[in-house]
């Protein structure tokens, strides 16, 4: 044992502990003692100099000692990345770099993780480039950070490659490639890998079934998560806050409303993401007044809300038309939380005074209380608020503001081409649809999926790549029928913003929501469960008076959850009140 690792110096070290003006007492403990020079105890000093978050006295105290060495400079890179200083991190790796010291892999894992946290792409690229000059290339710990490294700065394709590259992956290594993917938005690819590990035989942890239930929730694979849920609870695993809050999260965006309250409210821990979820859950689903509950009862007994909380309040507020209780949140969040609004808050204030009908209160709210210039998201709401109440001269005068705003985003002029038409101005179609032709501008393509068996099935308008497609049709064309004798008449005027269908009948009838729901009926003949269906743009008006008459007829409950929101369509009634 080191004789350093006994002496009131290093014992004066230890008591000081992560606190920067004690260790400075024991530095000068340690110059009087004639230990200044004791590369050991500097490196002790320096390090919980770090953990007290001043990397630049550690920096001091490795410059100034006259013979550093490697593991000085590696401890300090690794103790800086795991403290959350990177910039510190990058800067001990540096000092490695221009002493020539050796290189270790904790070295490389530790600045790997430090660009990661920067999202630094370039920085990170030099230091994998290092690692395979200095033999570091095929180091598992190193390539596991250079996944994390790569995932986080969006370049999957190479993560995935080095991932692939790792023999004998650990646990933290499949959590990095799952968590890769969801985080990118690719929910498929993160259960993808889930499914892979399980097949290696791999033992999840508690991490992994946090990164796989965030891709449930994004992809609304109920019975994944399901089975995640009954693994965790056999196995007895420790109900961390994040596991709570990423099962109350996966339960809501798969539709499961209720289940996620069960979950919450038998979570002896919840943070503010756990409550901000639950809230933002009720808004979802229509559950307006359950969401200002919940709120209140955040203000009394949870954690101080956050900016990302009154996001979910007030967007609640806007699904619910509840005004009242959305400018009183609006209010709350300077006055009792100082939280400055951002472009969301006012977003989501626009979007409630326009689909309430107060058009008037929105502009005056634009003009009076959004400082500077609004931005395209507070025009985009504007502009929905106009189309869903028929204010067209209103809706011109924004959509041509957001026009000159954001020239090249098609779904502008496909938003102003449908109040033209709405208001019967076609020759304006026609201008609004030759210029997006010259700028080949195209409009997002919609896309259904539903899942059968464990097994996604996506419906584009006019699918015909599904192996059922002849069965898929023939059941639609019936549902159809019997649904028009219950007394649907197909909504025209949804359709116009299909500006590259000529036919607009086959347009309305075959879009992707109900093909989705006919496969969905006729796999599941006989069954009482809901049909879960998930939209990746807001549900046009003619799918949602169709599912409405389709829930009817079939007895249906069919759950739909679209770009913004839930619709629960049960019995001929959408649990939106037609407010979407």
């Amino acid at each position: 044992m080191n004789p350093h690792h006994r002496s009131p110096e290093y014992n004066a070290l230890l008591l000081a502990g992560p606190r920067l003006g004690p260790l400075k007492q024991a530095h000068a403990r340690l110059v009087v003692a004639g230990h200044g020079r004791s590369l050991p105890l500097t490196t002790k000093l320096a390090t919980l100099a770090v953990a007290a978050g001043a990397a630049s006295y550690a920096h001091l105290l490795a410059a100034s000692h006259p013979a550093p060495d490697s593991f000085l400079y590696c401890t300090l890179a690794r103790a800086a990345a795991h403290r959350g200083l990177p910039a510190a991190a990058l800067a001990f790796y540096r000092c490695l770099l221009a002493a020539a010291l050796p290189f270790s892999s904790f070295a490389f894992t530790a600045v790997a993780k430090a660009c990661a946290d920067m999202s630094a792409l370039r920085a990170g690229m030099a230091v994998h480039a290092h690692a395979i000059l200095l033999g570091f290339g095929s180091d598992r710990f190193v390539l596991t950070a250079l996944v994390v490294l790569y995932s986080k700065c969006g370049q999957l394709a190479v993560a995935r490659k080095l991932f692939d590259a790792i023999r004998d992956r650990s646990v933290v290594a499949w959590n990095a490639m799952i968590s890769g993917y969801e985080q990118n938005g690719l929910a498929e690819g993160a259960i993808e890998v889930y499914k892979e590990m399980q097949m290696a035989g791999e033992a999840p942890d508690s991490a992994t079934f946090v990164a796989t239930l965030s891709a449930c929730a994004q992809a609304g694979a109920l019975d994944l998560g399901r089975e995640l849920e009954r693994h965790i609870v056999s196995e007895r695993m420790d109900m961390s806050v994040f596991l709570g809050a990423a099962l109350v999260n996966m339960y809501v965006r798969c539709g499961l409303v209720n289940k996620a309250r069960e979950w919450f409210d038998m979570l002896q821990e919840r943070n503010v993401v756990t409550w901000t979820s639950m809230i933002a859950g009720y808004g979802m689903h229509g559950h307006g007044h359950e969401a200002i509950k919940l709120f209140h009862l955040m203000r009394r007994e949870g954690p101080p809300p956050n900016d990302i909380t009154f996001v979910a309040v007030l967007s609640a507020c806007a699904h619910a038309g509840l005004v009242s209780e959305g400018r009183d949140a609006f209010a709350t969040m300077k006055t009792a939380y100082g939280l400055v609004p951002r472009a969301e808050h006012y977003c989501s204030m626009v979007d409630m005074y326009g689909r309430a009908g107060l058009l008037d209160d929105a502009m005056q709210f634009i003009r009076d209380s959004i400082p500077g210039e609004p931005g395209p998201e507070v025009w985009t709401a504007m502009l929905g608020a106009c189309k869903m109440h028929k204010n067209f001269n209103l809706g011109v005068e924004v959509a041509e503001r957001l026009i000159a705003l954001e020239p090249e985003n098609p779904s502008h002029r496909v938003l102003l081409s449908n109040i033209y038409a709405l208001s019967g101005k076609m020759n304006h179609v026609e201008e609004v649809r030759n210029v997006m032709i010259k700028r080949r501008l195209k409009k997002q393509i919609g896309y259904s999926l539903i899942e059968i068996g464990g097994i996604a099935h996506l419906f584009r308008m006019g699918e015909t790549s599904h192996p059922q497609t002849r069965d898929i049709y023939q059941y639609l064309e019936e549902l159809i029928c019997r649904i028009t004798d219950a007394g649907y008449v197909a909504e025209t005027d949804s359709v116009l913003h299909e500006l590259e269908e000529e036919e607009r009948e086959f347009a309305l009838r075959y879009h992707g929501e109900k093909l989705a729901v006919a496969f969905g009926l006729m796999m599941s003949t006989g069954s009482t469960d809901p049909i879960r269906i998930i939209k990746n743009l807001r549900i046009c008006g003619d799918c949602h008076l169709a599912i409405k008459y389709m829930s009817a007829v079939e007895n249906r409950e069919i759950i739909v959850r679209d770009k913004h929101r839930f619709h629960h369509f049960k019995y001929g009634k959408c649990s939106c009140q037609e407010y979407w």
